[in-house]
């Protein structure tokens, strides 16, 4: 029985993978014939002609499959350059972007956490500090961007609050909502071997929660990667969100779409970790 459901699970993870293959090859194929050239239109009067642009083939803009290959094998192959202010490797630009995404991140873990089990444990100090909760949390980090830059008056110092404001609320929330479902025959049974509270926090509440914990910081860390790009954009400096804006101010559509594609996969591997980390806390009733 156990054979056999290994075997319908690789099955499964085959065709699936087949699939996500057929998905790619099919996207590539639609891009290849959007960027592919085109015949220009034909005119009456060649002079009107020449003034259209008549001659040769026309595109849509878009770089090709070719240049953007020669593009990523560009960037990729030495991506920790550094010629100076407005030119450096793609990798350097990433390595700051994550760096400040890490810094807020923890920095907002370290507050969401510790505050989410208390307010877990506590139902009169979730309803006092639930009203403040709802009215700060709908607003984008991005608005909090004016005010950091006036008060802190350090780009990077802004981004990285901006970080951290927009990572703690997921992570208090969830954290919250795990150590209030905790069930109650676990509690119980604690005081009944008379257990401290901080003891029961750590060995029954903490590892019951973690699931839901882990949930939470997956989302903030998703949330935190996708605000970097946009105050790198507007504060400058460096990052792959300053990278994605200079190459834009530059005309490099190529590089712009490069850039793009490094986010996407950066954010799917930060994913990806915080994923097998639930797994790995993860357990069946």
């Amino acid at each position: 029985m156990v054979r056999f459901l290994e075997s319908t699970v690789r099955s499964q993870q085959l065709r699936a993978a087949l699939l996500s293959i057929a998905i790619f090859a099919l996207l590539l194929l639609l891009y290849r014939y959007a960027t592919a050239p085109v015949a220009p239109p034909q005119f009456a009067d060649p002079e009107y002609a020449r003034l259209m642009g008549g001659k040769g083939q026309t595109t849509s803009g878009l770089p090709t499959l070719e240049q953007m290959g020669t593009a990523i094998l560009k960037h990729l192959s030495d991506p920790f350059y550094d010629n100076g202010p407005n030119d450096k490797g793609v990798g350097i630009q990433v390595g700051y972007s994550i760096a400040r995404v890490m810094l807020g991140f923890s920095l907002a873990a370290l507050v969401a956490i510790p505050l989410g089990f208390a307010i877990g444990m506590s139902p009169l100090l979730y309803r006092a500090l639930n009203p403040f909760i709802q009215i700060l949390k709908p607003i984008s980090p991005l608005a909090w961007m004016p005010l950091a830059l006036f008060t802190i008056k350090d780009s990077t110092i802004s981004s990285i609050f901006v970080i951290f404001i927009c990572s703690v609320w997921p992570m208090l929330l969830n954290t919250a909502h795990g150590v209030a479902s905790v069930r109650r025959d676990w509690l119980n049974v604690a005081k009944t071997l008379e257990v401290g509270p901080g003891r029961t926090a750590l060995r029954v509440v903490l590892p019951a929660a973690a699931p839901t914990i882990l949930t939470g910081m997956r989302i903030s860390m998703g949330i935190a990667w996708l605000v970097i790009v946009a105050a790198e954009m507007l504060v400058g400096g460096t990052g792959i969100g300053y990278f994605v804006w200079n190459e834009w101010n530059n005309l490099s559509l190529t590089n712009v779409i490069f850039a793009i594609l490094m986010i996407g996969v950066v954010g799917m591997l930060l994913d990806m970790v915080f994923g097998q980390l639930t797994r790995l806390v993860d357990y069946q009733d």
